[in-house]
């Protein structure tokens, strides 16, 4: 464990950097951002990441980080708990409240309670109120790297009050040190996806991906823009076992297969801000999460999560050449 950087508001982040056989994984303590992705044989990182920390809190706020407690969007900007109307803060367009607001997970600085060569947990406290959600809640994230070139991470949420939860990795992958995602190949086990109004919220509907631009069942090719992505893909109605959901791989060769629990996986084709000095569509955002929106629509899974039922995600990406 290094030293990073020093916040704007004074506090340190370190930069924590596991290994094992092929793949070396480094993440910082700032939002559990995964910063650097190096496997064997390949000059150059598979995650858009960047090595100033005021990059992470500037621009480059959702690159590799940990978002939380609620990610993506509730259209509505307020929830209703258990009958009590809950006021978000409206940070998208002063309408619709986005990754959790200011105060969300991402934003800060996370505490190191174990370190290991090839594992290390990260946790946060949420107090009553933070991110206009109740309860006082503590996340704990644990990244592990395995043979062969397997990165895990393990998410646990606990509350002592009714409150939402839907935690999401914001990694951006390009697995070709490309300018653009141009040319990869794309494959996604959903038969389902949430079409999207023009905020980029869930219309309410459930789609069959036949027939239209959002079917990866069978890999294929991407370009930015074709299709543009945004979108949730329906792995299922509620959370599995952990099973493969998604293939990724590069016009070299490299490949990238993520495995999840959660029951969706959003999609984003980066046209947002990008990182200094870099094109947009540099990356491609891959997010295993729930549905996003489930307060605002009764049909999609739930994410209340209640002192006795707590929250767990498990992804995996694994990595070959």
């Amino acid at each position: 464990m290094i030293a990073f950087g020093t916040t704007k508001t004074g506090q340190d982040v370190h930069k924590i950097t596991l290994g094992s056989g092929d793949l070396t994984v480094s993440v910082l303590t700032w939002g559990a951002v995964v910063q650097d992705v190096r496997l064997a044989g390949v000059d150059r990182s598979l995650t858009m990441g960047s090595d100033h920390l005021a990059d992470y809190e500037g621009e480059m706020r959702h690159h590799g980080a940990l978002i939380g407690p609620v990610a993506n969007r509730i259209s509505t900007a307020r929830v209703r708990l258990d009958g009590m109307m809950h006021e978000l803060e409206r940070n998208q367009d002063n309408r619709i409240h986005l990754h959790s607001g200011a105060q969300a997970t991402h934003l800060q600085v996370w505490d190191v309670i174990d370190v290991a060569a090839d594992k290390a947990t990260l946790a946060i406290n949420l107090t009553d109120g933070q991110c206009g959600l109740p309860g006082n809640r503590r996340i704990t994230a644990t990244f592990e790297v395995t043979p062969a070139a397997t990165l895990t991470l393990k998410i646990t949420g606990v509350t002592d009050d009714t409150t939402l939860m839907n935690f999401a990795n914001h990694s951006y992958w390009n697995l070709d040190g490309s300018r653009r995602f141009d040319g990869h190949s794309l494959q996604i086990k959903a038969d389902h996806f949430l079409p999207t109004t023009a905020d980029f919220t869930p219309t309410g509907e459930v789609l069959d991906v036949t027939g239209t631009d959002m079917d990866f069942r069978k890999a294929r090719r991407i370009e930015a823009q074709a299709p543009a992505l945004d979108h949730n893909f329906c792995l299922s109605q509620s959370d599995q076992p952990l099973r493969d959901v998604l293939i990724l791989t590069g016009q070299t060769g490299v490949q990238m297969t993520m495995a999840t629990t959660a029951s969706g996986l959003q999609v984003y084709d980066g046209r947002g801000p990008a990182r200094p000095g870099k094109d947009i569509y540099e990356g491609l955002a891959v997010e295993a999460q729930s549905w996003p929106d489930a307060p605002n629509n009764p049909g999609f899974p739930s994410i209340k999560i209640t002192p006795d039922a707590p929250y767990h995600q498990t992804t995996v990406w694994r990595f070959k050449a």
